[in-house]
């Protein structure tokens, strides 16, 4: 499994996470805190609290390696 920060502080931003991960294979995560959601549900993501970066948990290391490109205008150190 691979773990990077993301922030989706914007309804624009997640809209755009949302377009881009969704049609990949995989199963993805967001983290924040003690709540965890699935990072292809936008309903879910508006549950977050997005003032703050969230954890994207990609469950397969072999995906990663394709997501990861894809989701540098979301990830923040």
């Amino acid at each position: 499994m691979k773990s990077v920060n993301v922030c989706l502080n914007t309804v624009e931003k997640v809209k755009g996470f949302v377009n881009t991960i969704s049609p990949l294979d995989g199963d993805f995560d967001l983290v924040s805190d003690r709540y965890v959601v699935d990072a292809k549900s936008i309903m879910g993501i508006f549950s977050l609290d997005l003032s703050k970066a969230l954890r994207l948990d990609i469950h397969n290391d072999a995906v990663a390696e394709k997501v990861l490109p894809l989701m540098e205008a979301y990830i923040v150190e």
